[in-house]
């Protein structure tokens, strides 16, 4: 009987948290439903103008693209100028759907990229919340807060097709996986973490902010006698992979 009533909980809460996922999808798509599917603002219209190319011409021809209409009258070099992550990642789904014949016009995967993440955001909210804090209700709610804040749906609705919406994603899982390398001492988490932050650099400017943030966290546990060997080991492979490995060499392609 109790093993039973466990079976049930975990399924309450498994769908607790899809209908979170939901709701943040369906907040934020309520121009799509009001109106239409369109891009809106300046940059996103760029990033779709960009995605576009590069579902059209391939990823070689578009990093060695120099657009003449962008930054009259000196034109732009697209592939050293601008953070690819967002458009790679819609082209990535747009060629999935394609392959197994599902064809959706690129536009489409522009307008709806933003909410599809949100909704990955409020489960990865809730892995790193349960992570800190070892219980599920307090997950269940951080994952119910970041689905409906506003300054988030404000970087996230549909048609908002700016590098935030997959690198808030990216950010909360950096962080989620950092925090399970220092509970566990695992290097895999820590290649993951490792694996996350190199995405969100491809993504977001903003990176530069949350890069220090570790490196102070280590620091703290120093000052206040918390640095033990799990720390040690998860910082020494994110440090090694960060400064010698896929993301420095990512900054200096970037030309960031």
């Amino acid at each position: 009987m109790f093993n039973m009533a466990r079976s049930w909980s975990l399924v309450i809460k498994i769908a607790i948290l899809f209908g979170i996922m939901v709701l943040a999808f369906i907040i934020r798509v309520f121009s799509v439903i009001r109106y239409e599917s369109v891009i809106h603002e300046f940059d996103p219209w760029f990033n779709y103008r960009t995605t576009k190319y590069l579902t059209e011409k391939g990823l070689y021809d578009f990093w060695n693209w120099y657009d003449s209409e962008s930054w009259h009258p000196l034109g732009r070099v697209i592939g050293g100028t601008i953070f690819p992550g967002i458009m790679v990642t819609s082209a990535f789904i747009k060629w999935t759907l394609d392959f197994i014949a599902f064809p959706l016009d690129i536009r489409n995967v522009c307008v709806f990229l933003a909410p599809v993440f949100a909704g990955f955001t409020s489960v990865s909210t809730f892995f790193l919340t349960k992570e800190c804090t070892n219980r599920v209700d307090a997950g269940l709610l951080s994952a119910l807060f970041i689905a409906i804040v506003p300054s988030y749906i404000s970087r996230s609705v549909a048609g908002s097709y700016d590098n935030e919406a997959v690198a808030i994603t990216a950010l909360v899982n950096t962080f989620f996986f950092w925090i399970r390398a220092v509970n566990t001492g695992s290097i895999f988490w820590a290649v993951l973490c490792t694996f996350q932050y190199f995405y969100m650099v491809a993504a977001w400017g903003g990176y530069s902010f949350i890069i220090n943030i570790i490196p102070i966290f280590v620091l703290g546990t120093m000052f206040i006698n918390k640095f033990n060997m799990r720390i040690y080991v998860a910082y020494s492979v994110f440090y090694t992979w960060i400064r010698h490995g896929n993301v420095d060499y990512l900054c200096k392609l970037l030309g960031h």
